[in-house]
């Protein structure tokens, strides 16, 4: 949880600051990427399988639309970090990545290459089995956002409608969770996260960014 005065003063004209209870909230999601692709080309070895991590809050723009602002994307493939910066605004680095599995146990790493210090760890395994998030629940709140915002460098805000079918989340039994990240977003995080979620992976279009004040629907 975090103060959503806080996450306010760090947000683009257009965008207001989304709560559940009254607070604001910030996410660290490690992920994984496979077979990334323009809707005209087939996946491309070496290049369309990736590994991400994102510091993302949660927001809605003036039509009152809830989406996601993004603080931060690290990524180890750097076709994908200098695409997502020129066409779609976004915040990537480039970062030196891992992603192991010994049995039901994960373990994920990330360094950005423009930083020095450990790596940011994640060490999980399977916890409760998955079901979707309930419509009013926190859990609901975090994951089903349909909409990514982005500013360009002279401001402007744009917005992109994601699809794809609602996450099948589980609460895992996590090990290692570094705060890192948020700290390189300029947040401060102390104490235990409120929620930890897993996710099942599922298909996801991206749509071209249009101005936020233009139809997305």
């Amino acid at each position: 949880m975090v103060d959503a005065r806080t996450v306010q003063s760090t947000l683009p004209r257009g965008l207001t600051a989304d709560t559940f209870g009254g607070v604001a909230y910030l996410g660290i999601v490690p992920f994984f990427m496979q077979r990334v692709r323009p809707a005209w080309l087939p996946p491309l070895p070496g290049v369309s399988w990736f590994l991400e991590l994102n510091v993302r809050s949660y927001v809605c723009d003036a039509a009152g639309r809830p989406g996601v602002w993004f603080y931060s994307l690290d990524c180890n493939q750097p076709l994908a970090v200098s695409l997502a910066r020129r066409f779609f605004h976004l915040p990537y680095f480039h970062a030196r990545m891992s992603a192991r599995r010994t049995g039901e146990t994960m373990r994920f790493e990330s360094e950005r290459r423009c930083s020095s210090g450990a790596p940011a760890g994640y060490t999980w395994r399977s916890g409760s089995p998955a079901s979707l998030a309930q419509p009013g629940s926190l859990e609901f709140f975090l994951v089903e956002r349909y909409l990514l915002f982005a500013a360009n460098p002279a401001g402007r805000l744009f917005a992109g409608r994601v699809h794809h079918a609602p996450y099948q989340i589980a609460t895992p039994v996590v090990a290692e969770l570094s705060t890192t990240p948020a700290r390189q977003a300029g947040f401060d995080l102390a104490g235990d996260p409120v929620s930890l979620l897993a996710a099942r992976p599922v298909d996801v279009s991206i749509f071209q960014l249009r101005p936020a004040d233009a139809s997305v629907d």
